[in-house]
């Protein structure tokens, strides 16, 4: 069974919101072997979405669509779709009932055009709607399946998760796995990795290798397609072992993890504590630290000490350091570090100072970074990063890159 997801709702087109619902059901239909190759927006207009219908018929056998079965002019997804097949739209006397019971319990008048939440298409298979009032829905005609869901993802997700899979698994004929894995790199390109993997990637069946560029990052999707989850791990396994045997030492987590989280976890994992100094950055790092749940465990606290008479009263950074080498240099960077992880007796001090510009700064041109690394009995290390992008960008790789040293160096003290 091959399917299209066609969202409906001008909100997608101009950008008010974005398309989770595609991607939730995609993930979905992958783990019961649906294979999804076409993904469609269409406005709260009859005429395209009737279009947009026509043309799905002619390339899935399943076509999903999310919104539009709400109680107002423009939820239009029904009366199209019923409208193309030649089918009725009935009343469905259970989510009637429930409608009329919603607006009973809060004492609250209900408008005529609620009731239009309760048609379906005649001869559908309701799928139970228990965190608002449409139903959904699951029609076969003319050897295609038609299912409807509601939009707002906190009704769609349950909806599709209790009842949507199970009506479809019904229908399947036969039901393969399959299951994904995302491998994450850093310090690696996109295109020296797909060099290093290209025999891999050349002769792909199952698993298919997908690399995929980020900022300053690169993931592998690595997809499989077998019998059971069982079988379908095992040829992933394989495959990331020959992708580990030869690219490993940029490899730092799975899914959706980030190096932040992953610096976490390593100095939760080894008992120590972290501070930082924030020049260029401007508290990012410290954000992106504190965004963790239980960052407390390990990080101690920090300063963004922007200008230089601030990096000299508040952090102790030296007079001469500063007018001998200037605040974008090797040995400033070095103090902040050390200076830091004292300053709130920290295990590690990690500082940040740079141009993130547009303007150069000390005869330094833009994405000129320092990071120092700090750690309490070892030989203070200071890196010089050429980066490349926008302010956004720099700063952003520039916290990544300390993240990613910081692992470097518990991975050599564990």
């Amino acid at each position: 069974m091959n399917a299209e997801i066609i969202a409906v709702g001008s909100e997608l087109l101009l950008g008010q919101i974005t398309n989770t619902n595609a991607r939730f059901i995609s993930e979905k239909l992958a783990s019961i072997g649906i294979n999804v190759f076409y993904h469609t927006v269409v406005g709260d207009n009859a005429e395209r979405l009737k279009k947009a219908i026509k043309i799905a018929e002619s390339r899935a056998d399943l076509i999903i669509f999310s919104g539009g079965l709400g109680p107002t002019k423009d939820d239009l997804t029904k009366e199209s779709i019923a409208e193309v097949l030649g089918v009725k739209l009935v009343f469905e006397e259970e989510a009637l009932h429930s409608i009329e019971n919603y607006f009973k319990k809060r004492n609250r008048p209900m408008t005529e055009n609620n009731k239009k939440q309760a048609l379906i298409l005649d001869g559908a298979e309701v799928l139970p709607n228990l965190n608002g009032m449409a139903p959904g829905m699951i029609l076969d005609k003319d050897n295609k399946t038609y299912c409807l869901l509601p939009g707002p993802p906190s009704e769609l997700e349950p909806m599709f998760t209790n009842f949507g899979i199970n009506a479809l698994l019904k229908r399947l004929t036969s039901t393969e796995i399959i299951q994904s894995r995302v491998l994450r790199f850093f310090g690696i390109g996109e295109a020296q990795l797909e060099h290093d993997l290209i025999d891999l990637i050349d002769q792909q069946t199952n698993p298919t290798i997908a690399p995929l560029a980020g900022n300053g990052e690169v993931t592998i999707r690595l997809t499989a397609k077998s019998s059971s989850l069982e079988l379908a791990e095992e040829l992933i396994n394989e495959t990331e072992k020959e992708i580990l045997n030869r690219v490993g030492q940029y490899f730092y987590g799975y899914g959706d993890t980030t190096l932040i989280k992953e610096m976490g976890r390593w100095l939760e994992k080894s008992n120590l504590t972290l501070a930082a100094a924030e020049s260029l950055t401007g508290g990012l790092f410290q954000e992106e630290v504190t965004s963790i749940s239980g960052v407390s465990k390990w990080f101690k606290g920090g300063v963004v000490t922007y200008s230089a008479d601030v990096k000299e009263k508040v952090l102790g950074v030296k007079k001469e350091t500063i007018d001998q080498y200037g605040v974008v240099s090797e040995q400033c960077a070095r103090e902040m570090a050390e200076n830091v992880r004292e300053l709130v007796g920290a295990d590690i001090g990690v500082s940040f100072t740079g141009v993130a510009g547009p303007a150069s700064l000390e005869g330094k041109e833009p994405g000129t970074v320092y990071v120092g690394i700090a750690m309490k009995g070892k030989e203070t290390k200071v890196s010089l990063l050429q980066l490349f992008g926008n302010r956004e960008t720099i700063r952003i790789r520039s916290i990544k890159n300390a993240a990613w040293r910081v692992i470097g160096l518990l991975n050599d003290v564990d």
